[in-house]
């Protein structure tokens, strides 16, 4: 439970910071289009073939480019200008295959936040445990347990996604979408679509965080008046680390939190750009679509760029806010 302690402190935080307030309405927008993604496209996003007559590319509405098409002339087909207009079927224009913008930025926020939420979930599993121990323990336990710590920081993030991704292979799981199975979004996909490698990958490439976080944690608590008094009634080792050392380490562990859900979206956008996530259905992946494309559509990659640095951004401001109100230690920075 949330002490009204805490609540307080959270909310005296927020009323405070600008900045919160903006990253928490970011988020929340983000989190129900990708949610409502089968309700709010306008098409299905693996469509082809939305082009204008001379098969170019849409362009955002309000925008329009230059480009040339073939004529018939008096001396035979020739290439003059032509300009390609918006329309309101497609209001963030469409891809070089002829794919609605708009719907695969929908979609594709679905695969960053499940690979990011879930991602980070995993990292934390696996790595406040390890840590926790590793600190509590000490001596022969810590040194033999952070040197595994070590050794995977030595490697950088993305080499080593990819490196893990090359051992395990590509996979991708497909998730049933329950508002187009009752019905609600007739002709959009069924299924959601994780890519089970990359989520397992950025879990295992960012476990050690947690970790370190949590062993310098558990180094300061052991030694406080409450774990000793547990340990002279007689509790059991894992019994304090249940229920004294990982209740007090939260705080740091839930701040992490929420930088790690960033920075994962960002590698998960990073090896979609790369060609390993699996789906197409990826920030990262429409951005290495158009990037031949920029100088004329200039959208394909810009539109999803501009997403995954509102998605990124929301998401550390939102740990600013957690860490001014669950940390004692620092002074609000938020009123702005």
């Amino acid at each position: 439970m949330i002490s009204d302690r805490l609540k307080s402190s959270l909310k005296r935080e927020f009323d405070q910071s600008l900045m919160a307030k903006l990253g928490l309405a970011i988020a929340l927008v983000i989190i129900l289009v990708a949610t409502f993604a089968p309700i709010l496209a306008t098409h299905h996003p693996g469509q082809t073939g939305h082009f204008d007559e001379e098969g170019s590319s849409y362009p955002p509405i309000g925008f329009d480019y230059q480009t040339h098409a073939w004529e018939d002339g008096d001396d035979g087909r020739e290439r003059v200008p032509h300009t390609v207009d918006s329309t309101s079927e497609h209001v963030l224009g469409t891809n070089n295959l002829g794919q609605d913008v708009y719907s695969r930025m929908l979609f594709g926020a679905r695969t960053s936040l499940l690979v990011g939420l879930i991602g980070t979930g995993l990292a934390a599993a696996f790595g406040v445990p390890f840590g926790l121990v590793a600190g509590y323990f000490g001596g022969r336990t810590d040194d033999s347990m952070m040197r595994v710590a070590d050794i995977m920081l030595a490697f950088p993030s993305l080499v080593l996604a990819i490196a893990l991704i090359g051992v395990f292979g590509r996979s991708v799981q497909h998730i049933p979408d329950p508002i187009v199975m009752a019905g609600f979004a007739d002709g959009m996909p069924e299924y959601a679509v994780l890519p089970g490698t990359v989520t397992l990958v950025v879990a295992l490439v960012n476990w050690v965080w947690f970790a370190r976080v949590a062993r310098g944690e558990a180094l300061a608590i052991r030694n406080e008046e409450y774990v000793k008094a547990a340990r002279s009634l007689g509790a059991s080792n894992w019994t304090v680390l249940r229920k004294h050392v990982l209740p007090n380490s939260l705080t740091p562990i839930i701040v992490l939190a929420t930088i790690q859900v960033a920075a994962i979206i960002l590698l998960e956008s990073s090896l979609s750009y790369l060609g390993f996530s699996g789906t197409t259905l990826s920030w990262g992946y429409e951005i290495s679509q158009g990037q031949d494309y920029l100088r004329t559509a200039w959208w394909i990659s810009t539109i999803p760029g501009i997403a995954i640095v509102l998605a990124v951004v929301s998401i550390n401001l939102l740990g600013d806010w957690l860490r001014d109100a669950l940390d004692p230690n620092i002074e609000g920075e938020g009123g702005v």
